[in-house]
């Protein structure tokens, strides 16, 4: 039945055809509803229950956290401002997040490479928020997997009517919980709280984002629910082209577990460890059967390998029977190491992330672009200077005004700024001006000169950029 690497060999029986549609789609194409059972608990799942905890914390707590009279993050789409770590970035910011999106690209490959799914199992927040948050509203409220089964097929009375309006109340009120939350991450939660403080005319967009993101998330969670991992999600198929036999997975031991079946008293059949009691099935959020192998729909949730644990600790087997490991490592029994190549993958990972936190951490708090004004060459100024005129802008990113004054570094000449001696930029703002630069013509011997301004803040200096100087050819 199975080759040497778990995947079947023989041609598949009725009960076989996992291959040719989804778990969660019957022969004729319809829907199968998931009434997937609460794992036993167990060491993964209690992890996964503290990390989930922890995970809400900061979902519910970051908006609150301020940085430099900040948020912490914040992305703006609608304004094109983004607060990472407190630091603000604009449009002219743009090479820094695109460079962020390759690196993250970057870091996707390589992760699921070395280790498989285990993002979408530990850290995505579609699983969290399903699996750690509405699945166990939803178990409170209907029961566990049988109970929630009998209640679908039971008539429409008045028990189950308050049990489902109750439950779907409920799922309603938490989507806009966090529809708030989430639109706080994009707008701030200064604004957020106007949203919800001031009246409802001042604020007719930001409340129907509210209930927009409210309804999307309510009919995820309520309806659409592990379809958005099979379906809306790429990465599952993205699966067969960055695993190999050397990925960490959530795998079956078919080695030890096959042939299937249960041990009976003076039986001579030799049977594997698996009595086949579809605990790992049932538990499976998703609706597959990981004794089937590798498969798109698994989101290494874990919630198998407790299951099928605690059923080898009743039978008095070893546990692991499923566990994390590679497809070679079930083929040739050895246990999953930590590979040089997995080392050689956390390595790049990790160095793409320093470089890319240098590059954040680094980046100029005022940004200056000076550019010769367009259409204009020089101007002479009596027998002796040449002047350029020159334009200005400036990007304040700080949380006070800038007051920016312009000095000719190299010591010969000096700046003339129209209007105002120095350049206001208000915080969070941009600026702009122009000037012009006076130089003695004794000491321009070619027809473009480079020369180095100097920005200062007070005696403070900010930045310096060299720019040129056009003057007539000396004859």
């Amino acid at each position: 039945m199975f080759d040497d690497l778990g995947h079947i060999n023989e041609p598949l029986t009725a009960g076989e055809n996992f291959r040719d549609r989804m778990a969660t789609v019957d022969e004729k194409g319809k829907r199968k509803w998931v009434f997937a059972s609460k794992p036993p608990s167990g060491k993964f799942y209690n992890i996964r229950t503290w990390l989930s905890y922890l995970y809400f914390i900061a979902f519910f707590g970051i908006p609150f956290v301020r940085f430099h009279s900040r948020p912490l993050f914040m992305f703006n789409i609608p304004q094109a401002r983004f607060i990472i770590f407190g630091k603000v970035f604009w449009p002219q910011d743009f090479f820094i997040l695109g460079l962020t999106m390759v690196t993250f690209i970057f870091f996707v490959i390589l992760f699921t490479a070395a280790f498989g799914r285990l993002f979408c199992g530990w850290a995505c927040p579609q699983t969290n928020f399903m699996e750690m948050m509405f699945r166990k509203v939803e178990f409170l409220i209907l029961g566990d997997a049988p109970a929630q089964k009998q209640l679908k097929a039971a008539p429409w009375t008045g028990k189950k009517i308050f049990k489902v309006s109750i439950k779907h109340i409920v799922f309603f009120l938490l989507s806009f919980t966090i529809a708030n939350f989430f639109l706080s991450y994009i707008i701030g939660m200064d604004a957020l709280v106007k949203i919800i403080t001031e009246p409802v005319s001042e604020h007719i967009a930001g409340l129907i984002s509210i209930f927009i993101f409210s309804a999307v998330f309510y009919g995820v969670y309520a309806f659409f629910r592990e379809q958005a991992c099979i379906v809306v999600c790429p990465y599952g198929r993205l699966q067969s082209v960055l695993l190999d036999k050397n990925s960490m997975i959530v795998a079956y031991d078919y080695k030890r577990g096959e042939p299937r079946g249960v041990h009976k008293k003076n039986s001579t059949e030799n049977l594997g460890d698996c009595i086949d009691c579809h605990q790992c099935v049932r538990v499976c959020p998703t609706g597959i059967d990981i004794r089937n192998g590798v498969q798109m729909e698994c989101v290494g949730c874990t919630a198998c390998i407790d299951a099928c644990d605690h059923v080898m600790e009743k039978i008095k087997k070893p546990k692991g029977l499923i566990r994390y490991a590679s497809e070679n490592s079930i083929a040739t029994g050895q246990n999953l190491h930590y590979t040089t190549r997995m080392k050689l993958y956390t390595g790049l990972c990790s160095l793409a992330l320093v470089l890319l936190t240098t590059l954040l951490l680094t980046r100029a708090d005022v940004d200056v672009t000076i550019m010769r004004t367009p259409g204009m060459l020089y101007q002479e100024i009596g027998q002796d200077s040449i002047s350029n005129l020159y334009n200005i802008k400036v990007a304040n990113k700080t949380i006070n005004d800038v007051p920016l004054t312009i000095k000719l570094e190299d010591g010969n000449g000096y700046i003339e700024t129209i209007g105002k001696p120095y350049i206001n930029v208000a915080k969070e703002g941009q600026g702009s001006g122009s000037f012009f630069v006076v130089l003695p013509k004794k000491i321009l011997k070619k027809r473009s000169t480079s020369i180095r301004l100097g920005l200062y803040e007070g005696d403070k200096k900010i930045t310096d950029k060299t720019t040129n100087f056009l003057a007539p050819v000396s004859r």
